[in-house]
């Protein structure tokens, strides 16, 4: 789907103090960056930024960083967040490609990481840009915390059995998956929908949810 140009997202990104803008400075150091030294959460696509807003209000006792690499989609959730001014001061986003993440975050800096409908690239080319690829998951694995997690949704069914084959060939551990999120109690708790979430559920599609922790290094 080609997204269309708005004319002006550039300049409005770049002077947002919502956004972070001297992100490889800050490797090593995010803590500083919000009020409280919390947990570090990432979502990586995060579209026009519902769910990580969401998930800001609904743990303040967690720090949550929204990463989106299109500026159109990045100005729709600054425009959202300029609504709840005063309030999420434990969210803060990055306009960046994912293949940056080591460059931007030290290892073990990160403790949970959230992908949500994310692009499929259904050519068999593209595999390696899917963002469960084992490409994707080394890079996660340099930043996540010895105990760090990925949790991952789709409503695509292909995009879900090459990420659980992913998962076994990188080494990851699987938690726990479900092919019907909405109708698995356990792993619905507390669960928090996107927009592409409430859409597809609302039509009766099935919601694929999986999660998984990252290999544990021996000897």
């Amino acid at each position: 789907m080609r997204l269309r140009n708005i004319p002006g997202a550039k300049e409005i990104i770049e002077s947002s103090s919502f956004v972070v803008h001297n992100a490889q400075e800050l490797k090593g150091r995010w803590s500083g960056l919000f009020p409280k030294a919390q947990p570090l959460h990432l979502e990586v696509g995060m579209g026009k930024g519902r769910f990580i807003m969401d998930m800001a209000r609904v743990h303040p006792d967690i720090n949550y960083i929204g990463i989106e690499m299109y500026d159109s989609v990045l100005l729709r959730a600054i425009q959202k967040r300029e609504e709840k001014a005063d309030e999420l001061l434990n969210l803060y986003f990055l306009r960046m490609d994912a293949r940056e993440l080591p460059e931007i975050f030290a290892a073990g800096e990160v403790d949970r990481i959230y992908l949500n409908f994310s692009d499929p690239w259904p050519k068999d080319r593209h595999a390696k840009r899917r963002l469960t690829s084992r490409q994707f998951l080394e890079r996660y694995e340099k930043i996540l915390r010895p105990e760090g997690r990925i949790e991952f949704k789709t409503d695509n069914r292909d995009l879900f059995e090459f990420s659980l084959e992913e998962v076994k060939e990188a080494g990851w551990e699987l938690l726990g998956h479900t092919y019907d999120l909405h109708h698995t109690p356990d792993m619905c708790s507390g669960n928090i929908m996107t927009e592409y979430e409430e859409k597809f559920s609302s039509l009766g599609n099935p919601i694929y949810k999986m999660i998984m922790a990252k290999p544990v290094v021996t000897g």
